[in-house]
């Protein structure tokens, strides 16, 4: 465990907004709702940043009904975070004006980082920045169309081995006005298998030292991410899949940023079961319909319950409940006075890697050359 906080400024700036600690929740799909959002936010005291989960331009522009529920914010989220995913520059750049002029959020994410196979057969996500002058336009539109509200961007190291993008896009970025730039440390093909290059994270930061760069990629507890911060001079840390299940680990990554690690969270069963609990209703509530809000939480359950003594029918009993009631009353049935398990902390959600990257035709053949990506390459839903 860490005795003492970094020894680096803890303020991230993105654009006026000071992120204090330096901590943001990456946008994941399906997954940071507003809920999600609100019970991270619970646990932190209302510290650090919390990104949407990506809202696709198109669907934004059409002012798809999924999305425009996606895009709200509650009124304790300040500053207001969206992340973006586009592969046509006039797209983006119309999404960017109408959050804009619609007072829609404070912050702008770009999504480069998306190694999913609907986003990348498009040309978007982790495989755009290989197409370095498609990159350029998209920012340009962006930071333009976004006039005072601040535009940062998130992305991986590259398509594979062979195709690395990232100081090329870094350098990019800075030219055409991003305020921060967040670099996973895996390339698309790597999507969440192995280990993280922290390296890569560090030649970022000293390529592009006119802006943030923050770090993401195995940060599974906050001692993790202040060693993140000590090994490649990165300005913050992106937690994604680290808090899957465990919520409160932005209460632990505030107190290692403040220097109070005695203040870290080692929840009971009963405690984790209240958030549980918590969770389900939230998102009930933000849905409209409990039934519905407690069959999205079922696949939450596995990752809460991670390292506790809960049986195998048990755990699939509470992954199928439908009501709160249901949910409430399996959980009452476990051993609640568990403390908190040793080795809890590791790995969770996917984690295959050395996949194929599912790319257009040709998309290879020139790293400049974009024609042919245009409106149609757009995706029309949001979200998970």
């Amino acid at each position: 465990m860490p005795t003492a906080s970094p020894t680096v400024n803890t303020t991230l700036s993105i654009g006026p907004h000071a992120v204090q600690p330096p901590v943001v929740l990456a946008p994941m799909a399906g997954i940071t709702n507003a809920p999600f959002r609100t019970l991270c936010r619970e646990f932190s005291g209302g510290k650090g940043l919390f990104v949407s989960e990506m809202i696709t331009t198109r669907a934004l522009v059409e002012r798809n009904e999924k999305t425009m529920q996606l895009i709200r914010f509650d009124a304790s989220e300040q500053p207001r975070s969206i992340q973006l995913y586009g592969v046509d520059p006039a797209t983006v750049g119309k999404a960017v004006r109408m959050i804009a002029e619609e007072d829609l959020a404070d912050h702008i994410d770009l999504n480069f980082g998306c190694p999913v196979p609907k986003v990348t057969r498009k040309g978007g996500g982790s495989a755009l920045p290989f197409k370095r002058n498609l990159l350029r336009a998209i920012l340009r539109e962006a930071v333009a169309g976004a006039g005072d509200l601040p535009v940062t961007m998130k992305m991986r190291k590259g398509i594979d081995d062979d195709h690395i993008t990232y100081l090329d896009a870094g350098r990019i970025a800075v030219e055409e006005g991003v305020t921060a730039i967040a670099l996973h440390g895996r390339t698309a093909a790597q999507h969440y298998g192995g280990t993280a290059d922290w390296e890569a994270i560090a030649r970022l930061k000293e390529h592009v030292p006119e802006i943030p760069v923050l770090g993401n990629g195995d940060i599974w507890s906050a001692g993790d991410a202040l060693r993140m911060v000590r090994e490649t001079g990165c300005d913050g840390v992106v937690v994604g899949r680290g808090c899957l299940g465990r919520p409160w680990l932005f209460a632990d990554l505030v107190a290692a940023f403040e220097g109070r690690p005695d203040d870290y969270v080692r929840p009971t069963l009963r405690e984790v079961a209240d958030a549980m609990v918590r969770h389900a209703t939230l998102l009930g509530e933000w849905i409209g319909d409990e039934s519905r809000g407690v069959i999205d939480f079922r696949k939450h359950v596995a990752w809460y319950l991670k390292g506790f003594a809960v049986g195998s029918e048990m755990r699939r009993r509470l992954a199928v409940t439908s009501t709160l009631e249901e949910l409430r009353t399996g959980l009452d049935e476990l051993d609640l006075d568990q403390p908190w398990p040793s080795g809890a902390d590791g790995p969770r959600g996917r984690t295959s890697g050395n996949n194929r990257v599912v790319l257009p035709d040709g998309w290879l053949k020139d790293p400049y050359d974009c024609a042919g990506v245009g409106e149609d390459a757009e995706l029309d839903t949001s979200g998970g």
